[in-house]
């Protein structure tokens, strides 16, 4: 079926994001300038390539930051395996640093373009892709038009769509059924979010499960995890994992509370954002905690009482030796942070009411005891205290935590059935 015309919300957008690329080179040297994109790659943002196109049937796989590339790297991994080229792009420093360290060998990764209709019509010109799978929500209208113009197939991934995005797009129903029949298959990662998605204009939707149930736990280097562990010792261990600004306040006064009741209490705190370590380094000495930071003062001592893990792609390490973690951006209104990798590591999660970005799986855990809700500091403070206290309640919320995992993984392999006869198609047109 042919898409709908673009309606006069998206073609101004489409002359605006135009006049825009004209500011590109002052608005990308104030993000350079700001530490948020790599000055040596910076031409790829606007859709000058850094690599050569491998030939035969290229797929161009995009995730937008660290939680997507993850998600979307099993299944990269398979397209490699299948003999596939495979492009895959992202939008931020951080998840390039996660491209470059897991993404399968000959897997090409370079920065998204900004979604100026010239940028991106130079990108596809010089990648030509056969195939685009973009994960989760990236619904950019310069580039959905582009592809369209192509006619390059365009299947939506892991596809995720809130009650709050879904409120935005119903203000404007042209413009979503315009761009979203530009999709040929939406992948819905639940029946709720395939709903919102069909109701919106989506011609073509199935629910195949979060990819994020099947990717593998992160890993951790053993040196290192042998290191801290050695430091560590027997004391008791509370993780705060990707914390926002505001919720450090509420871990350590969270802290506070705990060390009278867990004498020798350590409690690490990684914050999503890690440039932010100074400022919680600060927040703890200002409360009167003795407070290290591990790019800065490395391992913690005896001493330590607020330890700072402000580095990338260690929490893998962190979830394997914390008992119980609180897993941040959910005290706050962010709509929370993935809880799966550190369920899958065998910590028993803690998290706030702000879960919006993950109901699915946060309603299952507290429907069956598998992760504690908390309100506030207090909260967090008892619910932590009783289970560092109880090794057996521990142990029941984690069983409860795996056996839900278990039923809600197999996304990989559906949504590999579900785009095969694209990869057949695209494999043919290159014979």
């Amino acid at each position: 079926m042919k898409a709908p015309a673009l309606p006069l919300t998206l073609r101004l957008y489409r002359g605006a994001s135009t006049v825009a690329s004209l500011l590109a080179p002052a608005w990308l040297g104030y993000r350079i300038r700001k530490g948020k994109e790599n000055p040596a790659r910076i031409g790829e943002r606007r859709g000058l390539a850094s690599e050569n196109r491998p030939e035969g049937p290229l797929v161009w796989v995009h995730g937008a930051s660290v939680g997507e590339v993850n998600c979307v790297l099993p299944l990269v991994g398979e397209l490699r395996a299948r003999g596939y080229a495979v492009l895959l792009t992202s939008g931020t420093l951080t998840s390039s640093r996660v491209a470059e360290r897991r993404a399968p060998e000959g897997v090409i990764h370079q920065f998204c373009p900004l979604d100026a209709a010239g940028f991106v019509s130079r990108f596809l010109k010089h990648w030509s892709p056969d195939l685009v799978l973009l994960a989760e929500s990236e619904l950019w209208p310069n580039l959905l038009t582009e592809l369209n113009r192509r006619k390059t197939p365009v299947v939506l991934v892991n596809g995720r769509l809130s009650p709050r995005s879904t409120r935005r797009w119903k203000r404007m129903p042209k413009s979503a059924r315009a761009l979203l029949s530009r999709i040929d298959l939406c992948l819905a990662q639940s029946e709720d979010d395939g709903a919102r998605f069909r109701m919106l204009g989506t011609e073509r939707v199935d629910v195949s499960g979060n990819l994020k149930f099947d990717v593998p736990p992160p890993g951790a280097a053993p040196d290192a995890l042998e290191e801290l562990r050695a430091a560590i010792d027997e004391r008791p261990l509370l993780l705060a994992a990707s914390t926002h600004p505001g919720e450090d306040e509420m871990v350590i006064a969270a802290h506070a509370r705990l060390r009278a009741q867990v004498p020798n209490l350590l409690t690490i705190i990684a914050p999503r954002h890690p440039e932010r370590g100074p400022d919680i380094v600060d927040l703890g000495r200002t409360a009167g905690f003795a407070t290290l930071r591990r790019t800065e003062s490395g391992l913690p001592t005896q001493n330590t009482e607020l330890y700072v893990a402000d580095t990338i792609g260690e929490l893998g390490l962190f979830y394997r030796l914390a008992p119980v973690s609180f897993i941040g951006g959910s005290l706050v209104a962010r709509g929370g942070q993935n809880p799966i990798e550190a369920l899958k590591l065998g910590t028993v999660v803690l998290h706030g009411p702000h879960t919006y970005n993950f109901q699915d799986i946060y309603g299952r855990l507290d429907a069956h005891n598998g992760a504690v809700m908390v309100e506030d500091a207090p909260a967090l403070a008892e619910a932590a205290h009783k289970l560092l206290e109880d090794s057996s309640l521990r142990g029941q919320r984690g069983s409860a935590a795996t056996e839900i995992l278990d039923s809600m993984s197999g996304a990989l392999d559906r949504t590999l059935r579900a785009i095969e006869p694209y990869l057949l198609h695209i494999r043919l047109q290159h014979h």
